[in-house]
């Protein structure tokens, strides 16, 4: 089985829907996706990232099924916490300054007991996202197995999530077994970006999910480069 995974195209954030940059990215996104066949197309349930599998469902003729927990993170002070969090939270910023003032926090599960994440809110979205993609992959017969997964019915398909930067950031993370703060500092991925996860299975074994491609944005690049001729 493999998970493709997308993020969405450049945002109206104002408006929870693509730019018309942001459409021209998702256009070529399915085209970029058209020799992969995928067997079934997955979303966040927000507009950019159902508008920008709109185009991909269309190429496939596929029906869009949305999951509710990739929807984006959101990130501050927990209700009640007697802990000020510095830059209101946002989890990049934190992440950062966690791996470069205290990397022993950083590279191992005791990230999520630093003041800077522990009563963040963003780790309810860690806590939804992680047993979310648990339950979704479960259906795949892929059940977690201390860390990993084990098949318990063997699968081939190819399926596509369209997500966002701070959902995917907690899948990959999850996934992967890679601590959430340098997911988010060290693995960044662009709009319409296209990252890939194995998951090479039979009956009865345990799988290592296997990052197989990350941040391929080369159908993005060649719009930018259509776009600079076209003006030439």
């Amino acid at each position: 089985m493999r998970l493709i995974f997308v993020r969405h195209g450049e945002p109206d954030y104002k408006n929870d829907c693509l730019t018309e940059n942001g459409r021209e990215q998702a256009q070529a996104t399915a085209r970029r996706l058209k020799g992969e066949g995928i067997k079934a197309i997955y979303s966040s349930p927000m507009g950019r990232a159902r508008e920008t599998a709109s185009y991909t469902a269309r190429e496939y003729g596929l029906d869009i099924r949305v999951l509710d927990f990739m929807h984006e993170i959101d990130w501050g002070d927990r209700p009640g916490s007697t802990e000020k969090l510095e830059y209101d939270g946002h989890p990049w910023t934190l992440a950062y300054r966690l791996l470069t003032e205290q990397p022993n926090c950083a590279w191992n599960s005791r990230w999520m007991d630093h003041p800077y994440f522990r009563d963040n809110v963003c780790m309810d979205y860690y806590e939804k996202v992680s047993n979310g993609i648990d339950g979704f992959l479960a259906e795949y017969g892929l059940e977690r197995h201390k860390g990993l997964y084990r098949c318990g019915k063997a699968c081939d398909d190819t399926i596509a999530l369209f997500a966002h930067g701070g959902s995917g950031a907690i899948l990959f993370s999850h996934l992967l077994n890679l601590p959430f703060p340098f997911v988010l500092t060290s693995m960044p991925y662009g709009v319409c970006s296209v990252s890939a996860v194995e998951f090479k299975n039979q009956d009865g074994d345990v799988i290592v999910p296997r990052l197989e491609l990350f941040n391929d944005m080369g159908h993005i690049d060649r719009v930018k480069l259509e776009k600079l001729c076209f003006k030439k």
